[in-house]
């Protein structure tokens, strides 16, 4: 009868020390690292500047602000900025990517405006850090790509 006791012991410590342990182990790892950091919604307000300029000393810089978009053309190495755009700007809400909105033009602030768009919307798109839309002048339209400043 001892030798059934001490076995039906042995076999519940034994059995503990199995569940314990599994309840303590560690995650095996999915490849990277464990962590599955959460993306982020981003935020797009602050100052942006062209990074696709054919010149260091013009180029196009955004603001965008609560819930409007101000774009300028700049020259003189930021000297001169005359208004091309001030327009609506609506946050993302989710983190995916590509983001876009339509902006609606104010044209209360853009119709005296000699380089401004008359356009009544302009499609804004975000993805991987970088601002983009469409700007004419003179008959010619070139993407532009603006990068968020420190």
């Amino acid at each position: 009868m001892k030798i059934k006791k001490q076995a039906i012991v042995s076999l519940c410590v034994a059995l503990l020390i199995t569940i314990f342990t599994g309840c303590s182990s560690t995650p095996t790892s999915s490849g990277n690292g464990g962590n599955n950091p959460e993306k982020q919604i981003p935020d797009l307000t602050g100052e942006w500047k062209q990074e696709n300029s054919k010149s260091d000393k013009s180029y196009q810089a955004a603001t965008i602000n609560g819930d409007t978009i101000t774009i300028y053309w700049v020259s003189d190495n930021g000297d001169t900025k005359s208004l091309y755009w001030a327009g609506s700007f609506v946050a993302p809400t989710t983190a995916d990517e590509p983001y876009s909105w339509t902006s609606k033009n104010d044209h209360s602030k853009t119709e005296s405006a000699l380089l401004a768009s008359s356009d009544d919307t302009k499609t804004m798109k975000y993805e991987n850090g970088v601002l983009s839309y469409e700007a004419s002048a003179m008959g010619t339209t070139t993407t532009v790509k603006l990068k968020k400043q420190q």
